[in-house]
């Protein structure tokens, strides 16, 4: 009997910990989503999607902010019910992302020292591999419409 206020407060520090980690996490997420948008290497949709998960469990307040977000909301609403990514969103995804991944496969990994040429073969097929599943991934989506 004595322990339950105890044991009470340990559960409710527990949870306290838990929705400030997983704001935290979601923050980071929506830090490197954002960065994702310029830099094509780093995916933006499950940074964003993540950052949304994490917010729904942590703070009402913050998810509300993201959802009605006019630069990520409407995104991550379609997504989340299925309706799709914008085809405009999707070519100039996958158009900046393959121009990314050929600059650097081309030029970048040439002018790092000390990487010979197996170990540049295996940088360039893995940024292949990357290129297309993150491309298949794209197009697998449903294309968004907009209703008028």
């Amino acid at each position: 009997m004595v322990n339950e206020p105890l044991s009470a407060q340990r559960k409710i520090s527990k949870r306290q910990s838990i929705r400030v980690l997983l704001l935290v996490v979601g923050s980071i997420s929506l830090v490197l989503g954002i960065v994702g948008i310029f830099l094509p290497l780093l995916p933006t949709t499950p940074f964003l999607l993540l950052t949304a998960a994490c917010y729904m469990r942590s703070s009402e307040r913050m998810y509300n902010w993201l959802l009605n977000n006019r630069r990520f909301g409407e995104y991550i609403k379609n997504y989340q019910s299925g309706r799709g990514i914008p085809l405009k969103t999707k070519i100039l995804a996958i158009s900046t992302l393959w121009i990314t991944i050929l600059i650097s496969m081309f030029f970048m990994i040439v002018s790092v020292s000390g990487i010979n040429d197996t170990g540049i073969l295996i940088i360039r097929v893995i940024l292949l591999i990357i290129a297309t599943a993150v491309s298949i991934h794209l197009i697998r989506q449903p294309t968004y419409k907009k209703h008028l």
